[in-house]
């Protein structure tokens, strides 16, 4: 079912959510393995079960199985980074900068699928647990490797509207 499941579950006040789903993950201009990898990634980060299942459930269609856990892999990892390096930038002490994370991220130097799809999939999921860090860095790492800032602002788009779904779903399951 994928992406028409988590449509037809939306509620009506998410509409603009609906007609998003479609014209970002289903025509994005990304390639499709981009594409699905960061809705993937962003549905793991997003922790609705329902645009987790589908998603996971479409992007078989879309994605090698080694990709399918690098973009869970670049959720899980993001996870962690995010939460440390958005809390030293907000703590505001230039001495926590230098110190080291001294946390095994050996994922990010192979993920096992193509580098630039996997810091897409990072800085989708970085968007949408918003640490400020880890969006610079990994799109400095895409403009570094070639993607165009087109490509990231797609990443975006698909993180802000799987977001924007596990959020409505989430709601409407807490009022029901």
């Amino acid at each position: 079912m994928g992406l028409d499941a988590v449509k037809a579950a939306l509620p009506e006040y998410a509409k603009d959510i609906k007609l998003n789903l479609g014209s970002t993950v289903g025509t994005s201009t990304l390639k499709p393995e981009q594409a699905w990898g960061t809705a993937l990634a962003c549905a793991v980060a997003a922790r609705n079960p329902v645009v987790l299942k589908e998603i996971a459930d479409e992007a078989t269609a879309h994605l090698t199985p080694q990709a399918i856990e690098a973009a869970k892999g670049a959720a899980t990892i993001m996870a962690m980074n995010n939460v440390y390096y958005r809390a030293k930038h907000l703590i505001g002490d230039d001495l926590y900068a230098s110190m080291p994370a001294r946390l095994r991220m050996q994922i990010i130097a192979r993920p096992g699928v193509d580098k630039g799809d996997f810091e897409l999939w990072c800085l989708a999921v970085s968007a949408i647990t918003g640490c400020g860090v880890c969006l610079e860095s990994h799109e400095k790492a895409l403009r570094g490797a070639g993607f165009t800032r087109e490509q990231v602002h797609e990443g975006l788009r698909i993180a802000a509207v799987v977001h924007a779904a596990a959020v409505a779903l989430d709601a409407q399951a807490a009022l029901v």
